[in-house]
Protein backbone atom coordinates (compact mmCIF):
# COMPACT_ATOMS: atom_id res chain seq x y z
CA UNK A 1 0.00 0.00 0.00
CA UNK A 2 1.65 3.55 -1.25
CA UNK A 3 0.40 5.94 1.47
CA UNK A 4 -0.26 9.79 0.75
CA UNK A 5 2.72 11.99 2.74
CA UNK A 6 2.16 13.69 5.29
CA UNK A 7 1.39 17.61 4.68
CA UNK A 8 0.74 20.53 7.16
CA UNK A 9 -0.47 23.87 6.31
CA UNK A 10 1.42 24.53 2.68
CA UNK A 11 4.86 22.67 3.85
CA UNK A 12 4.14 18.51 2.52
CA UNK A 13 7.02 16.15 3.00
CA UNK A 14 8.84 14.72 0.26
CA UNK A 15 8.36 11.13 2.27
CA UNK A 16 6.79 10.05 5.39
CA UNK A 17 8.12 10.38 8.61
CA UNK A 18 10.42 7.61 10.05
CA UNK A 19 8.93 7.39 13.25
CA UNK A 20 5.74 8.61 14.83
CA UNK A 21 3.54 8.16 17.65
CA UNK A 22 -0.39 9.01 18.66
CA UNK A 23 -1.09 9.66 22.36
CA UNK A 24 -4.56 9.71 23.72
CA UNK A 25 -5.30 10.79 27.09
CA UNK A 26 -8.09 10.86 29.61
CA UNK A 27 -7.91 12.58 32.70
CA UNK A 28 -9.28 10.55 35.67
CA UNK A 29 -10.42 11.76 39.44
CA UNK A 30 -10.26 8.94 42.11
CA UNK A 31 -13.15 9.34 44.93
CA UNK A 32 -12.21 7.54 48.02
CA UNK A 33 -15.11 5.54 49.59
CA UNK A 34 -15.66 3.88 52.94
CA UNK A 35 -13.38 0.58 53.60
CA UNK A 36 -10.27 1.26 50.87
CA UNK A 37 -12.15 1.56 47.90
CA UNK A 38 -12.57 4.10 45.11
CA UNK A 39 -14.68 4.79 42.24
CA UNK A 40 -13.14 6.21 39.28
CA UNK A 41 -14.85 9.60 37.59
CA UNK A 42 -13.54 10.71 33.88
CA UNK A 43 -13.11 14.23 33.80
CA UNK A 44 -12.85 14.24 29.55
CA UNK A 45 -10.58 13.25 27.19
CA UNK A 46 -7.32 16.15 26.69
CA UNK A 47 -5.53 17.14 23.56
CA UNK A 48 -4.05 14.29 21.17
CA UNK A 49 -0.47 14.14 20.45
CA UNK A 50 1.48 13.27 17.16
CA UNK A 51 4.92 13.31 18.27
CA UNK A 52 7.53 11.53 15.19
CA UNK A 53 10.70 11.79 13.60
CA UNK A 54 12.17 11.40 10.45
CA UNK A 55 14.69 12.72 8.41
CA UNK A 56 15.70 14.93 5.03
CA UNK A 57 18.51 13.29 2.73
CA UNK A 58 20.38 14.97 -0.16
CA UNK A 59 20.89 18.14 -2.04
CA UNK A 60 18.07 19.78 -0.42
CA UNK A 61 18.01 18.35 3.02
CA UNK A 62 18.66 21.88 5.26
CA UNK A 63 16.86 24.06 3.13
CA UNK A 64 13.92 21.60 3.25
CA UNK A 65 13.88 22.10 7.31
CA UNK A 66 13.96 25.76 6.99
CA UNK A 67 10.93 25.49 5.58
CA UNK A 68 9.54 23.00 8.10
CA UNK A 69 11.13 25.41 10.62
CA UNK A 70 9.26 28.80 8.93
CA UNK A 71 5.53 26.69 8.87
CA UNK A 72 6.45 25.99 12.72
CA UNK A 73 6.98 30.01 13.10
CA UNK A 74 3.62 30.39 11.76
CA UNK A 75 1.02 31.55 14.83
CA UNK A 76 -1.89 30.11 13.86
CA UNK A 77 -3.60 26.35 13.88
CA UNK A 78 -3.47 24.56 10.70
CA UNK A 79 -4.70 21.32 8.92
CA UNK A 80 -2.88 18.79 9.62
CA UNK A 81 -3.49 15.50 6.91
CA UNK A 82 -1.51 12.60 8.16
CA UNK A 83 -1.54 9.24 5.93
CA UNK A 84 -2.88 7.14 9.02
CA UNK A 85 -4.15 9.03 11.37
CA UNK A 86 -7.23 10.98 10.81
CA UNK A 87 -6.96 14.42 8.75
CA UNK A 88 -7.27 17.66 12.18
CA UNK A 89 -6.72 20.96 12.93
CA UNK A 90 -3.89 20.94 15.09
CA UNK A 91 -1.08 23.10 16.82
CA UNK A 92 2.31 22.88 15.76
CA UNK A 93 4.01 22.39 19.35
CA UNK A 94 7.63 21.75 18.46
CA UNK A 95 10.35 21.10 15.84
CA UNK A 96 13.73 20.07 16.70
CA UNK A 97 17.00 19.38 15.54
CA UNK A 98 18.39 16.02 15.99
CA UNK A 99 22.06 16.35 15.26
CA UNK A 100 24.37 18.98 13.79
CA UNK A 101 22.86 20.05 10.77
CA UNK A 102 24.59 19.13 7.09
CA UNK A 103 23.69 20.29 3.77
CA UNK A 104 22.85 17.51 2.63
CA UNK A 105 21.12 15.27 5.93
CA UNK A 106 19.04 16.29 8.81
CA UNK A 107 17.54 14.02 11.40
CA UNK A 108 14.61 16.01 13.38
CA UNK A 109 11.55 15.44 15.79
CA UNK A 110 8.20 16.93 15.74
CA UNK A 111 5.14 17.22 17.95
CA UNK A 112 1.71 18.35 17.09
CA UNK A 113 -1.25 19.09 19.17
CA UNK A 114 -4.81 18.10 18.23
CA UNK A 115 -7.21 21.31 18.65
CA UNK A 116 -10.02 20.55 20.80
CA UNK A 117 -13.40 21.65 19.41
CA UNK A 118 -14.81 24.95 21.21
CA UNK A 119 -11.00 25.43 23.11
CA UNK A 120 -10.64 28.77 22.01
CA UNK A 121 -10.28 30.79 18.56
CA UNK A 122 -8.01 28.89 16.20
CA UNK A 123 -8.99 31.48 13.25
CA UNK A 124 -10.78 28.48 11.64
CA UNK A 125 -14.51 28.55 10.97
CA UNK A 126 -16.20 24.97 12.03
CA UNK A 127 -19.58 24.32 10.63
CA UNK A 128 -21.96 22.35 13.41
CA UNK A 129 -24.69 20.25 11.39
CA UNK A 130 -28.09 20.86 13.39
CA UNK A 131 -31.02 18.20 14.36
CA UNK A 132 -34.62 19.03 12.78
CA UNK A 133 -36.69 20.78 15.17
CA UNK A 134 -33.55 22.52 17.01
CA UNK A 135 -34.45 25.74 18.27
CA UNK A 136 -32.51 28.68 16.19
CA UNK A 137 -31.74 26.27 13.45
CA UNK A 138 -31.55 27.85 9.98
CA UNK A 139 -33.60 26.82 7.05
CA UNK A 140 -30.97 24.89 5.29
CA UNK A 141 -29.59 23.19 8.52
CA UNK A 142 -33.10 21.74 9.12
CA UNK A 143 -33.55 20.63 5.99
CA UNK A 144 -32.18 16.93 4.83
CA UNK A 145 -32.65 13.38 6.04
CA UNK A 146 -31.00 12.09 9.68
CA UNK A 147 -30.33 8.87 11.28
CA UNK A 148 -29.98 8.84 15.02
CA UNK A 149 -26.86 6.10 15.38
CA UNK A 150 -28.18 2.69 17.51
CA UNK A 151 -25.01 0.12 18.41
CA UNK A 152 -23.52 -1.28 15.40
CA UNK A 153 -23.79 1.74 13.30
CA UNK A 154 -20.96 2.43 11.13
CA UNK A 155 -20.56 5.54 7.93
CA UNK A 156 -20.02 2.65 5.90
CA UNK A 157 -22.60 1.07 7.07
CA UNK A 158 -25.39 3.70 7.04
CA UNK A 159 -23.80 4.57 3.40
CA UNK A 160 -25.12 1.17 1.54
CA UNK A 161 -27.84 1.46 3.43
CA UNK A 162 -28.80 4.86 2.39
CA UNK A 163 -27.58 4.85 -1.21
CA UNK A 164 -24.95 7.67 -0.71
CA UNK A 165 -20.88 7.99 -0.90
CA UNK A 166 -19.19 7.48 2.02
CA UNK A 167 -17.39 10.99 1.25
CA UNK A 168 -20.82 12.70 0.82
CA UNK A 169 -21.79 11.77 4.01
CA UNK A 170 -18.47 12.74 6.03
CA UNK A 171 -18.99 16.08 3.86
CA UNK A 172 -21.90 16.98 5.62
CA UNK A 173 -20.83 15.61 9.20
CA UNK A 174 -17.53 17.82 9.87
CA UNK A 175 -18.40 17.39 13.47
CA UNK A 176 -17.54 13.94 13.26
CA UNK A 177 -13.73 14.11 13.43
CA UNK A 178 -13.00 10.59 13.19
CA UNK A 179 -15.09 9.01 10.47
CA UNK A 180 -14.26 5.35 12.50
CA UNK A 181 -16.06 6.43 15.52
CA UNK A 182 -19.76 7.36 15.61
CA UNK A 183 -22.02 6.57 19.16
CA UNK A 184 -24.86 5.68 20.08
CA UNK A 185 -27.46 8.58 19.80
CA UNK A 186 -25.30 11.13 17.55
CA UNK A 187 -27.18 12.12 14.66
CA UNK A 188 -25.26 11.70 11.40
CA UNK A 189 -26.91 13.91 8.61
CA UNK A 190 -27.59 11.58 5.48
CA UNK A 191 -28.42 13.96 3.04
Amino acid sequence: MILAPMRFKSFVWPHNPRVYSIAFERKLAVHKIPFGLHHLQSLGQTRRVLRGEGEFVGERAYSLFKELATVFYEETPGVLVHPVWMTTTAWFAALELRQAPRRDYVAYSFEFWEVEEGAGDTGLTVRHPVADGDAGAGEEAQSGQWHTVVRGDTLWGLARRYGVALARIVELNPSIRNPNLIYPGQKVRIR
